[in-house]
């Protein structure tokens, strides 16, 4: 059976950063980018919570959830001029990713695949749940740190044309590197963009 899938994410700051960077935002702060729509101008920074198809109450691990019956239809998904086509992943930050795997898994939600990630000296644990477009993405310290709410810490997009993207945002994204994906570039939207979140542009 199908898990939960990531349907909106809602997004703290200005509206007018976003279009600069090349995104159709309605008048409304709606943005839909393949099947996951951003509510954008909410009060504040950074990611604020997300929708998720499916039932149940209250928030996931910390992060303010809402519920949704399902995902928008791709088909309604605006072109937008930097040739973002999707969300590729969001970044959970969890300060336990054992327990954060299981408030997912409570969620209906199934654990595709782990790795050990950082360093020698700063060790992180990764997982990745994924049901429909976007992947969820889960990273925090190994072995765990005190309890703390987990946070929606930034997400990464699919551009069609990352040639294009750069040429649109000019300074404000960063060098275009390999991506950890074989065969992917990607590169980073620097904080004078001004989008309020970290924000990361990735090749198909």
């Amino acid at each position: 059976m199908p898990g939960p899938t990531l349907t909106a994410l809602r997004i703290g700051g200005p509206i007018a950063p976003w279009r600069a960077a090349g995104f159709v935002v309605a008048d409304s702060g709606h943005c839909q980018v393949g099947a996951v729509e951003l509510r954008l101008g909410g009060p504040g920074r950074g990611i604020l919570g997300w929708t998720l198809t499916g039932t149940g109450e209250g928030d996931v691990d910390g992060i303010p959830t809402e519920r949704a019956v399902r995902a928008p239809s791709v088909e309604h998904a605006p072109a937008h001029p930097n040739t973002a086509i999707r969300v590729d992943h969001v970044v959970v930050r969890s300060a336990d990713v054992g327990a954060t795997f299981a408030a997912l898994s409570a969620t209906g939600m199934l654990l595709r695949g782990e790795r050990v990630a950082g360093s020698a000296d700063a060790p992180l644990r990764q997982g990745f749940f994924r049901h429909g477009e976007a992947i969820i993405e889960v990273v925090g310290p190994d072995p765990p740190a005190p309890p703390a709410p987990s946070t929606l810490w930034g997400l990464t997009m699919t551009v069609s044309d990352i040639e294009a993207c750069a040429a649109r945002l000019g300074d404000r994204l960063g060098p275009i590197r390999p991506a950890v994906q074989p065969g992917r570039r990607i590169a980073t939207v620097a904080r004078e963009a001004e989008l309020g979140v970290r924000l990361a542009v990735m090749s198909p």
